[in-house]
C-alpha cells in the first residue's frame, strides 16, 4: 500500500538522490585527506562515509520499490523491500567496522605521526558543513512525508556530525599535544558506533520482516482513538504490523447488537477515518461484532 501523494514521492526520491550525491562527495574529499595525513581517525570517517553511500544507495533502491503501488503479485504492496535492504546494510556495515577495528588496533600498537593535520581538519569541517545541509533538507522531507526510510538515513547522517567532531579532536590532540594514541582510540570509538548502528538497522529490519507488532505506545494510541467513539463499546483482536512506509491495522469493533447494519457500518467508517488521520500510511481493516458475541477482549 502506498498513500503518498506524487509531490511527496518526488520529495522522497530527491532526498535519496541528494544523500547519495553528498556521500560520494564526502568520500572523495576524505580519501584525499587520508592519503595526505595517514590519520586512522580520518580513515574511520572515510569508512563511515562509504557505509553512508552504500546505505543511501540501498535506500534509494528500496524507496523506489516501496513506492510502487500494490499489484496482482504483491497485493500488500512492496514495503518489505526496505527491511530486506536494511539487512544487507547491517551486514556490510558490520564488516566495515571489523576492518576499522583491526586497522585502529594495529595503529595503536605501532603509532605513526599524522601528516598535514591542518588539511585533515579543513576537510572534516567541510564534511560537517555538507552533512548539516543534507540533514536540514532531509528533516524538511520527513516533516512533509513521514518517511521511515529517510528518517533512519537522516539519523545516521546526524550522528556523522559527532563523528566528524571526534576526528577533529583527534587531529588537534595529535598535532598540538603529540598524543599519538588519540587518533586510533577515537577510530575505535567510531568503529563501536558503526557496529551499534548496524545492530539497530538489523533489529529494525528483522522486526518488520517478522511482522512484529507496533510498539505498546502505538497500540495504546490506537485503542484510545477507537474507544473514543461514544457508540463503540470496546475492541478486541487488535493486530498491527509495519512494512516499509506502511502500517497494517486490523481490529474488531464491539457494538450494541440492536444496531442496524447501516449504523454499524457508519460507525466503523468514522473509526477508520480517525485512524487514517493518525496513521496516513496505514491499511486498516475493521470487523464489527455485537456486544454479546465479542468473546474475550484480547486487544
Amino acid at each position: 500500500m502506498n498513500t503518498n501523494t506524487p509531490m511527496q514521492q518526488q520529495q522522497m526520491r530527491r532526498a535519496t538522490y541528494l544523500a547519495v550525491a553528498a556521500a560520494t562527495l564526502l568520500i572523495v574529499i576524505k580519501l584525499i585527506a587520508y592519503l595526505l595525513s595517514g590519520s586512522v581517525s580520518i580513515l574511520s570517517s572515510l569508512i563511515d562515509s562509504i557505509v553512508d553511500l552504500f546505505a543511501s544507495g540501498i535506500n534509494l533502491f528500496a524507496v523506489a520499490i516501496a513506492l510502487q503501488p500494490p499489484d496482482r503479485e504483491h497485493r500488500f504492496g512492496h514495503g518489505k523491500a526496505e527491511p530486506i535492504a536494511g539487512l544487507a546494510q547491517a551486514m556490510f556495515i558490520s564488516g566495515s567496522a571489523v576492518f576499522l577495528v583491526i586497522e585502529a588496533a594495529s595503529r595503536l600498537l605501532r603509532p605513526e605521526p599524522i601528516q598535514h593535520a591542518g588539511v585533515g581538519i579543513g576537510v572534516m569541517v567541510m564534511s560537517i558543513a555538507i552533512t548539516i545541509l543534507l540533514v536540514i533538507y532531509q528533516r524538511r522531507v520527513i516533516a512533509a512525508t513521514g518517511s521511515v526510510a529517510i528518517s533512519a538515513d537522516s539519523l545516521h547522517y546526524r550522528s556523522d556530525v559527532l563523528v566528524g567532531l571526534g576526528v577533529i579532536a583527534a587531529l588537534l590532540l595529535d598535532s598540538l599535544l603529540d598524543w599519538r594514541w588519540a587518533d586510533p582510540v577515537i577510530a575505535l570509538i567510531v568503529a563501536g558506533y558503526i557496529l551499534y548502528a548496524a545492530w539497530q538497522i538489523g533489529r529494525q529490519a528483522l522486526d518488520q520482516l517478522m511482522d512484529r507488532e507496533l510498539s505498546d505506545a502505538e497500540r495504546e494510541r490506537i485503542q484510545q482513538i477507537v474507544c473514543g467513539h461514544a457508540q463503540v463499546s470496546d475492541l478486541h483482536e487488535l493486530r498491527t504490523r509495519a512494512s516499509g512506509l506502511s502500517q497494517f491495522i486490523q481490529l474488531h469493533l464491539v457494538l450494541q447488537p440492536e444496531m442496524t447494519l447501516h449504523e454499524a457500518h457508519h460507525i466503523a467508517m468514522q473509526v477508520q477515518q480517525d485512524l487514517q488521520q493518525a496513521y496516513p500510511h496505514a491499511d486498516i481493516i475493521i470487523h464489527q461484532d455485537p456486544a454479546d458475541d465479542s468473546g474475550d477482549n484480547a486487544g
